[in-house]
C-alpha cells in the first residue's frame, strides 16, 4: 500500500518559477498547489489540507519570513521550506529559528528539492509520532498467546482479513483483549509501518472526544491555546481503533458516520478538508444489537462499522490456554505456579477474562514473594473447592467466598466478594456502567474505581 500523496503548495511571486516548481513536485510525485505571494498562501493553507509549504524569501507585500512567522501562529507543525539566494544565509538561519524546516540555496537542482521535501515529511511524522506516544496510556501489546480451538479459528480470520481496508467491529466480553485483536489486525496489514492509534471512547469525556478525535485550530473554543492533531489524521495511512464505540456521545456518531463515508475529516473551528486513508476498526463489551435497540449506537453507522465482524472469545470457553497465559505473564516477574493453583486457575469461570488473569496473577505473585504461587496467595473466590466460582448463586455468596485454610484474611474475602458481585451486576446489566452501579447500590465513579482496582475495566 502506497502511503497517502501529499499536498505540497510552492510559493513564489515569479510566475516563471512558480510554474517551474508546480512542474518539479509532480515530477516527484507529489499534488502541487500555487500561490504568487504570501497572503494567497495563507488563504489556501486555511482553506484546505497542506502538508509541506515550499516559499520564496522575497515576494512584495509580505515576505518569506512574514510567511513563515504567519503560519506559526496557527498550524506551528506544518513543514515550510525556505527558497534563497547565496548570499542570504544569515535569513535563511533566521528562518530555521522561525521554526522552518530546511532552506535550500538558489539555483538549485530537482534532487535537493526531493531531497529536502523527504527530510521534512519525515521529521514532522516523527515529531507527530513522538507526541503520540507521549500522550498515550496505552499498554505494551504482546500479541495473540494461545492455541485453543476458537483462538486458532480467530488468527485465521485476522489473517483473512487483515490485507483489505474494509472497516471491522471486534465484539467480546470486557478483558477478553480486544485491542490486541485490533493490533494484531493491523500489524498483518499492509499498514503495519504505519501507526496503530487506539482511542477509548468511554475513558475520554464527552465535550473532549470530538476535539480528540478530529484536532482543532488554534482559538477554536476557549482553551484551545494551539493546534491539536486529532487522533483521524494521527492515523491518516495506518488504523485508528475505536474502544467502546457504544459509549461515544449519539450527536457524535452522526459525525464520526460522515467521516467514514466521505474519507475527510474537518477540524474543529476549521474549514480546511482533509483526506483521509485510514483504517477504522471498533470494538465493544455490549451485544451490539441490543446497543442499537437500546438507543446508544446509530443504526447507520453499526452497519457501516459492522463490514467484518470478530468474536473474540472469553477465557472460560478456551480453558487450555490458561496456562500458557498464566506462564507468559509470571514470565515477567520470574514467578512460578504450584499444581495446586494451577489447578484453581482452571477451574475457575474468569468473569473478567485475561485482564483478570493478569491482574490476579500479579497480585499473588507480590504475596507470595520468592515462594512458589500457592492456592492460598490466590483470592478466595478461586483458591476455592471446585465447582463453585462466580456461576455459583448469590445466596451462596457468604460460603463460597470464604478463604482457604491458612488464609484468614478478611480484606481479601472482602475483595473476593465485591469483585464477584460486581461482575454479576456487570453481566445482568450486559456491561452497563450505570445500570450495574445502581443495582450494587454505589455511584458509578465508586464502580469505576472498583473495576480499576479489581482490573475488571
Amino acid at each position: 500500500m502506497s502511503s497517502p500523496q501529499h499536498t505540497i503548495l510552492a510559493v513564489d511571486d515569479e510566475p516563471h518559477m512558480r510554474r517551474l516548481l508546480e512542474i518539479s513536485l509532480r515530477q516527484a510525485g507529489y499534488k502541487a498547489l500555487s500561490a504568487g505571494n504570501g497572503r494567497e498562501a495563507l488563504e489556501l493553507v486555511q482553506q484546505q489540507q497542506i502538508d509541506l509549504v515550499v516559499s520564496d524569501l522575497h515576494m512584495p507585500g509580505m515576505s518569506g519570513l512574514q510567511l513563515l512567522e504567519a503560519l506559526r501562529k496557527q498550524f506551528e507543525r506544518l513543514p515550510f521550506i525556505m527558497v534563497t539566494a547565496q548570499g542570504e544565509i544569515k535569513t535563511a538561519v533566521e528562518a530555521m529559528k522561525l521554526g522552518a524546516s530546511d532552506y535550500i540555496l538558489r539555483p538549485f537542482e530537482l534532487e535537493t528539492l526531493e531531497i529536502a521535501i523527504q527530510k521534512a515529511l519525515a521529521i514532522n511524522r516523527i515529531q507527530l509520532e513522538n507526541s503520540f506516544f507521549k500522550e498515550s496510556r496505552q499498554p505494551t501489546v504482546t500479541g495473540l498467546i494461545g492455541d485453543s480451538a476458537p483462538m486458532q479459528s480467530l488468527k485465521q480470520m485476522i489473517q483473512q482479513v487483515a490485507p483489505e481496508r474494509a472497516t471491522v467491529f471486534i465484539v467480546g466480553e470486557t478483558g477478553t483483549g480486544k485491542e490486541l485483536v485490533a493490533k494484531a489486525l493491523h500489524d498483518a496489514s499492509p499498514r503495519k509501518t504505519e501507526l496503530f492509534v487506539a482511542v477509548n471512547c468511554a475513558a475520554i469525556p464527552a465535550d473532549i472526544l470530538e476535539s480528540e478525535l478530529f484536532g482543532h485550530e488554534k482559538g477554536a473554543f476557549t482553551g484551545a491555546v494551539k493546534e491539536r492533531v486529532g487522533k483521524f489524521e494521527l492515523a491518516n495511512g495506518g488504523t485508528l481503533f475505536l474502544d467502546e464505540i457504544t459509549e461515544m456521545p449519539i450527536q457524535l456518531q452522526s459525525k464520526l458516520l460522515r467521516v467514514l463515508q466521505e474519507n475527510v475529516v474537518e477540524k474543529l473551528g476549521g474549514n480546511r478538508q482533509i483526506a483521509l486513508d485510514v483504517r477504522v476498526v471498533a470494538a465493544t463489551n455490549r451485544d451490539p444489537m441490543q446497543a442499537v435497540k437500546e438507543g446508544k449506537l446509530r443504526e447507520d453507522l453499526y452497519y457501516r462499522l459492522n463490514v467484518i465482524q470478530l468474536q473474540v472469545p472469553p477465557l472460560r470457553e478456551r480453558g487450555e490456554d490458561v496456562g500458557l497465559l498464566a506462564a507468559y505473564f509470571l514470565a515477567k516477574r520470574h514467578g512460578q505456579l504450584s499444581e495446586s493453583a494451577r489447578l484453581c486457575l482452571h477451574q475457575y469461570r474468569w468473569p473478567g477474562n485475561v485482564r483478570e488473569l493478569e491482574n490476579i496473577l500479579e497480585r499473588a505473585a507480590i504475596l507470595a514473594g520468592s515462594q512458589t504461587i500457592q492456592p492460598q496467595h490466590l483470592p478466595a473466590d478461586i483458591a476455592q473447592s471446585p465447582g463453585l466460582g462466580p456461576a455459583s448463586s448469590t445466596a451462596n455468596l457468604d460460603t463460597s467466598a470464604t478463604p482457604v485454610e491458612n488464609d484468614l484474611s478478611i480484606p481479601r474475602a472482602t475483595e473476593a466478594i465485591e469483585r464477584r458481585l460486581i461482575l454479576k451486576a456487570l453481566e445482568a446489566c450486559q456491561g452497563n456502567k450505570t445500570k450495574a452501579a445502581k443495582q450494587l447500590e454505589i455511584s458509578e465513579r465508586s464502580l469505576w474505581n472498583k473495576l480499576n482496582q479489581y482490573g475488571l475495566r
